[in-house]
């Protein structure tokens, strides 16, 4: 049976089982995501960047959502960058999924799910994305949800000890 999926605005309570995904999955995301302090990786620094998070929700800035598969939070998926004036109303979307949980189709879900998120209660007209040239199940997620390829961004991001190109990704929202 395949679990459901669901997202929601991140909590303080979250800050442990976040922590415990991140630390477990530290090598796997290596490819992915820059280093990150050893902090990140315990409760009490998940605790403190979930709270950075919701400053940065009360200011408009961010939604944090979690993802949770049968109520248990399997990873995140965040809209950053929120611009909300009338002439640009866009945000970039980022997301994880903990290895115990990849290959079930949640990323997939969650991303739809916070697209929605993005039309209806953020009032957004364009959603953006970027990925990891090599990182073609990111892609792949991005694509059966919408988005499409538009640029390439060379040196964007130091990942795994060099710098690394981004792939951009664009998707417009709503019927505006």
């Amino acid at each position: 049976m395949r679990s459901s999926t669901r997202i929601r605005l991140i909590e303080p309570m979250d800050a442990a089982p976040i922590a415990a995904h991140r630390l477990r999955d530290v090598e796997a995301f290596r490819p992915w995501e820059p280093v990150q302090p050893d902090d990140f990786f315990t409760a009490d620094g998940q605790a403190e960047r979930i709270d950075r998070l919701l400053a940065g929700y009360r200011a408009g800035t961010v939604w944090p959502g979690v993802v949770l598969a049968d109520d248990q939070v399997i990873g995140q998926v965040t809209v950053g960058g929120i611009l909300p004036q009338p002439h640009l109303r866009r945000g970039s979307v980022g997301y994880w999924i903990a290895s115990v949980a990849q290959n079930q189709g949640h990323a997939g879900r969650a991303v739809g799910l916070v697209l929605q998120v993005m039309t209806d209660e953020l009032g957004l007209h364009r959603a953006e994305a970027s990925t990891n040239l090599e990182n073609l199940p990111s892609q792949r997620v991005l694509r059966r949800n919408g988005f499409s390829p538009y640029g390439v961004a060379h040196s964007a991001i130091f990942l795994d000890g060099r710098w690394r190109d981004g792939l951009l990704w664009e998707r417009l929202l709503g019927s505006y």
